[in-house]
C-alpha cells in the first residue's frame, strides 16, 4: 500500500455566498462564484501549495461546486504533476432549497442550541449525515492507496465544515471535540502528515471557540 506522506485539505475562497447572505435566495448554493477576495486567498493558498508540493504529484479531489473549481483553478498547480477528479462527497452541508434569510437565521439559532452535529436543517442535511459521507469517501480514498504509483500527496478541495469532520473521521473525535471547533478561514489549509509511528498528524489545529462539553450546550 503506498499511503501518501500528506493529505492536505484546503477551504475554498471567499463565495458570493460569504459576502452577501441574501444571494441564497435567488442564486443556488453550488452556482456561488468566488469573490474577487476569493480568488487573491486561492491564489495565495496557490504559492503555499507550490512550496509544499515542490515537484511531486498531487491527486486532487474537489466539490462539485463552482466555488471549490475556481478555487482549484486559481491554485495554479502544475497540471503534468497534477490528477484531478470531482468528488461529490465533499461538498458542503446541503440545504436542498432556496434559501430564506430570515429562515436560515431562525434555523442556526436552534441550530446552535441543539448540536452543530446533530441538528438537521428542513429539507437538507445534518452535520451527522455530512459526516457518513465523509466515511464512505474516506473507504474509497483507502481503496486508492493500493495504488503502486499513487502520489506521494493528496488534495482535498472543499469547505469548512466538510474539513472538520474529515478530520473528525479520520482522527477519531468525539462529538464534543468536534462541536467545540471553528471552521477555518476561506483559502487556509490544514495538513494530515504521515509521521515516522506510521500515523497521520495535523500541522495544526482549528480554532477551539469553547470548551467540549458531551450531552450538551458547547461551553
Amino acid at each position: 500500500m503506498a499511503r501518501p506522506r500528506r493529505i492536505v485539505l484546503v477551504r475554498h475562497g471567499e463565495s458570493e455566498g460569504n459576502q452577501d447572505e441574501t444571494i441564497y435566495e435567488r442564486k443556488p448554493d453550488h452556482a456561488l462564484a468566488l469573490t474577487e477576495r476569493g480568488v487573491r486567498q486561492a491564489a495565495e493558498a496557490g504559492e503555499r501549495l507550490r512550496k509544499l508540493f515542490g515537484r511531486e504529484r498531487v491527486s486532487v479531489y474537489v466539490s462539485p461546486y463552482r466555488r471549490t473549481h475556481e478555487t482549484l483553478g486559481g491554485l495554479g498547480l502544475h497540471p503534468e504533476l497534477t490528477r484531478v477528479r470531482e468528488e461529490p462527497r465533499l461538498r458542503e452541508q446541503d440545504w436542498g432549497n432556496w434559501q430564506d434569510r430570515d429562515d436560515v437565521h431562525l434555523q442556526k439559532v436552534y441550530r446552535d442550541a441543539y448540536g452543530h452535529f446533530f441538528y438537521r436543517f428542513a429539507q437538507g442535511e445534518s452535520g451527522a449525515d455530512v459526516y457518513d459521507r465523509v466515511g464512505a469517501f474516506l473507504e474509497s480514498l483507502w481503496r486508492s492507496f493500493e495504488e503502486e504509483d499513487h502520489p506521494p500527496n493528496v488534495l482535498l478541495v472543499t469547505h469548512g465544515l466538510t474539513m472538520r469532520l474529515f478530520c473528525m473521521r479520520w482522527l477519531h473525535w468525539s462529538v464534543a471535540e468536534f462541536e467545540s471547533l471553528s471552521n477555518p478561514g476561506n483559502g487556509e489549509t490544514r495538513v494530515l502528515e504521515l509521521g515516522p509511528d506510521g500515523r497521520y498528524h495535523l500541522d495544526r489545529p482549528f480554532a477551539q471557540w469553547c470548551t467540549p462539553r458531551p450531552y450538551g450546550p458547547c461551553g
